[in-house]
């Protein structure tokens, strides 16, 4: 699914679209509607520069079982466990 968001909210957020994005992502993640995974993936990061970009807003990391569940199938799916 698509999300389309007017260009005048963009405009009126002064923010670029990919800031947007990430400030979106980072709101959902300090929910914990999403996981530290997904949020990676999603801004097409890696879960450590996530972290960072968590820290560099002040958030802290959740991690729980879910995020315990998808690392471990990330890392089956390189064949790293």
């Amino acid at each position: 699914m698509s999300l389309l968001i007017p260009d005048e909210l963009v405009r009126a957020s002064g923010l670029t679209e990919a800031e947007l994005l990430q400030e979106l992502v980072l709101l959902l993640f300090q929910r914990e509607k999403i996981s530290l995974g997904k949020a990676s993936r999603v801004l097409g990061i890696t879960q450590l520069e996530f972290q960072d970009l968590l820290a560099s807003h002040g958030l802290y990391i959740h991690y729980d079982v879910e995020d315990l569940r998808e690392d471990i199938k990330s890392l089956q799916s390189v064949n790293l466990l």
